[in-house]
């Protein structure tokens, strides 16, 4: 089974966001840049799936500018087999991103679609479902368990009330969640195979789409600033602030 998986340049979950001075986006300037944490859950997987004689091939995707290719070697290294890259400097929006991996997929026809359920960055939570209605593929989503099980794929997903298992007929498209898995460091020597493996990069035009923006981002504002602390004598005042200043009581 051909594994198809995604993988998404953001910055990196331990850099401190800043904003433009204009508020307009975010500061990107020399800024440390990763895999999305949700995207290197699923690079994870499909590598474990592969481990497991259930995978015969990995082929990791994302999408923007030419340093993604940085975030594609290292899913390589991590164990996917190639990669491709549609390159654009667009600002890139979830239904956009699925109709080119709806593209992807009828030319790759792979029996399964990995996806973080989400990117840190914009937190969409969208493009997973919308490949699903576009391809018409089954879908789970929120995965923290997958199991191949003959013809079908068993996916335990986190919903509010607990755990959820759904039977999928293949193709099909999981989003994955974080207890899914720890993904693993990638080693030296893998890190420098990965140098050699194949990575092709296209472009929107490529696949015939046309990218477009279908909303515009108005403003950008840092979180506000969490006040200082007071100290109580007692109970009865914390009770009393609890009541009548924070009215959470």
């Amino acid at each position: 089974m051909k594994v198809l998986v995604t993988v998404k340049r953001v910055i990196d979950y331990n850099v401190k966001v800043r904003v433009l001075p204009d508020h307009s986006d975010v500061d990107l300037k020399n800024v440390k840049m990763a895999v999305n944490p949700f995207c290197e859950i699923a690079v994870e997987e499909a590598v474990r799936l592969k481990e497991a004689g259930i995978a015969s091939e990995i082929i990791a995707v994302s999408m923007g500018p030419a340093s993604a290719q940085e975030q594609l070697r290292t899913a390589l290294a991590i164990g996917a087999d190639r990669a491709i890259l549609v390159q654009t400097e667009a600002t890139l929006e979830p239904l956009s991103v699925a109709k080119l991996l709806a593209k992807i997929v009828e030319q790759e026809r792979p029996g399964l679609v990995l996806m973080g359920k989400q990117s840190i960055d914009t937190d969409n939570n969208q493009a997973g479902q919308m490949l699903s209605a576009l391809t018409g593929m089954a879908q789970a989503t929120f995965a923290s368990k997958v199991e191949k099980n003959g013809d079908e794929l068993n996916v335990t997903r986190e919903v509010d009330g607990g755990l959820q298992t759904l039977a999928l007929t293949l193709p099909a498209v999981v989003t994955v969640d974080l207890r899914l898995n720890e993904p693993r460091y990638a080693s030296l020597p893998n890190i420098m195979k990965a140098k050699k493996k194949p990575l092709d990069t296209k472009t929107p035009d490529d696949y015939g789409v046309e990218v477009r923006a279908y909303s515009k981002l108005l403003k950008v504002e840092p979180p506000p600033v969490r006040q200082a602390g007071v100290k109580v004598a007692g109970v009865a005042e914390l009770v009393d602030k609890l009541k009548n200043e924070a009215k959470v009581i």
